[in-house]
């Protein structure tokens, strides 16, 4: 598997049936009216609330596989995306007061990454190299390529790249990725871009 973020980005906020959960597409809602919005990564390391460091450890990775460093900005974990998904899972357990299904999701698709690594590869996740990480996330990552018996880690892979995808554009470094220039006028508009138009059938 290989992300480039303007793409995910387009699939995202254009048709998102095709990358979210409906799910998850209303726990972006969720997370506008209780989560803060990811700022950058702190200074100092980050004590996480519903992660074990083994989990964190695993957020880490795959936050950075999903959205990693370019030449033009910075990677998931420099955005403070893992702290954000912290907040998030730590916000849903606060209202609920007991493990919700939403944080429930997220440590099962954690776990089901390990045993799959381990029964592949014989290493966690977060241990495996590369190439080895992109073939277990190939797995899960195209909904409409994926085997049966891997709906459950589908789900969890859809709702976790979510979860991403909207810290990240709404930290400092993902804003400014987007070149968004806020309330200014601009001198013409292009329309909207041709492969998106096509993706609609229009």
């Amino acid at each position: 598997m290989k992300t480039d973020r303007r793409e995910l980005l387009k699939v995202l906020s254009v048709t998102p049936a095709l990358a979210i959960a409906p799910a998850a597409a209303a726990q972006t809602h969720d997370h506008a009216a209780h989560a803060p919005a990811a700022t950058s990564a702190p200074a100092g390391p980050h004590a996480p609330k519903s992660f074990s460091p083994k989990e964190w450890r695993t957020i880490r990775v795959l936050s950075d596989l999903i959205i990693p460093a370019d030449d033009k900005s910075g990677s998931a974990t420099q955005a403070g995306v893992p702290e954000y998904i912290d907040e998030v899972v730590t916000d849903r357990h606060a209202h609920g007061g007991v493990q919700s299904s939403f944080e429930a999701q997220i440590k099962g698709g954690l776990a089901w990454l390990d045993a799959e690594s381990r029964h592949r590869f014989h290493n966690d996740f977060a241990d495996c190299q590369p190439d080895q990480q992109r073939a277990i996330l190939d797995l899960i990552a195209w909904p409409k390529k994926a085997a049966p018996e891997h709906s459950q880690a589908v789900a969890f892979f859809n709702r976790f790249r979510d979860l991403v995808a909207a810290g990240f554009y709404t930290s400092k470094i993902g804003i400014n990725d987007l070149q968004f220039k806020g309330n200014t006028a601009i001198s013409h508009w292009d329309g909207c871009p041709p492969e998106v138009l096509a993706k609609l059938g229009l």
